[in-house]
């Protein structure tokens, strides 16, 4: 369905720059002003492993120039380990960037995680509003939906710790980790939680999570999320899937696809400082066209593109 870019790796490490000399993988890309704008997790160093988030800037998609200092910094005591895998989610005319918020060292696993909301208008003041999920949740890969639903926020996250590995007595929870629905008045008391999507097919039989921010289309909610294999104790495979949920409940998975979307298939996606990773974060549709962002092996991003009528899905704008 998707078709990688020739010129892929988009971006790569850039070793004149500190900051960004080891990785630079899992963007937010959303088209703002005539332009394509992403927001990068970047790596600089191995011994804390801190994430960083740079800016790139594209006219066609594929091609983009980076800023060479990051747009953002751990600054918080609940970020101080990095600001990870960011999202952009337009909302109300405004962008919301939903985040993994490190208080722990990544080395030493990270958790508990908890979701991060930073909010811009024009990608040059940004305002970092906390952590939106408690910690006993463990949440990460969150998105929001880009409109509300029956009148309150809708949130996609993928707890760790609400499965039934942690609490095996409660059997109305998932097994593996999986991927839940919350719905909020204010963005930061979240309530009403349900499962959406559970690991199904033997290319997810590990865990599954979030990927991209939904995108409305004429049959349902159009996300890109990630699947994981268990090979081994030691070899884990990321590929991508698509889901459609349905508009007025989302919590109503409509069509689901039984193979991946996306798989690692080159070099570039099988080697690197995670290997055998494809990992969507960001979806652009733009004339006809949808952009399919990901990071490949933690250590470069990438862009595939498919018609939108291949799904035929995209509504009318």
């Amino acid at each position: 369905m998707f078709k990688r870019y020739s010129g892929s790796p988009i971006l790569s490490p850039c070793k004149e720059n500190d900051w960004e000399s080891l990785a630079v993988f899992n963007p937010g890309v959303t088209f703002f002003q005539n332009k394509f704008y992403m927001l990068y997790r970047a790596i600089g160093e191995d011994i804390d492993y801190i994430s960083h988030v740079g800016l790139a800037v594209s006219e066609d998609g594929f091609s983009f120039t980076r800023s060479p200092k990051p747009l953002l910094i751990p600054e918080e005591m609940q970020e101080r380990y990095g600001i990870e895998d960011l999202r952009i989610n337009p909302l109300g005319g405004v962008f919301y960037l939903t985040h993994t918020a490190l208080s722990r060292p990544a080395n030493e696993g990270g958790e508990p995680h908890q979701v991060g909301l930073i909010k811009t208008t024009d990608f040059t003041s940004f305002q970092k509003m906390g952590v939106v999920t408690p910690k006993y949740f463990c949440s990460r890969n969150a998105v929001l939906f880009p409109e509300k639903i029956n009148g309150r926020y809708a949130m996609l996250h993928r707890p760790l710790y609400l499965t039934r590995t942690i609490h095996p007595q409660d059997f109305l929870l998932p097994r593996e980790p999986s991927v839940w629905i919350s719905y909020s008045n204010d963005l930061f008391n979240w309530t009403d939680h349900k499962v959406v999507l559970e690991p199904m097919f033997w290319w997810e039989d590990f865990k599954i999570g979030g990927g991209t921010p939904p995108l409305k289309t004429e049959r349902g909610w159009l996300i890109i999320y990630h699947g994981v294999q268990d090979i081994d104790r030691f070899n884990k495979i990321y590929r991508a899937g698509l889901a459609i949920l349905d508009l007025d409940d989302p919590a109503k998975v409509i069509y689901r696809s039984p193979e991946p979307v996306l798989e690692p298939v080159e070099e570039y996606e099988i080697k690197g400082a995670v290997p055998n990773v494809v990992f969507p974060t960001g979806l652009v549709e733009k004339e006809g066209i949808l952009y399919l962002y990901y990071g490949a092996a933690d250590t470069t991003v990438c862009v595939a593109t498919a018609e939108s009528a291949i799904p035929s899905l995209l509504a009318a704008k």
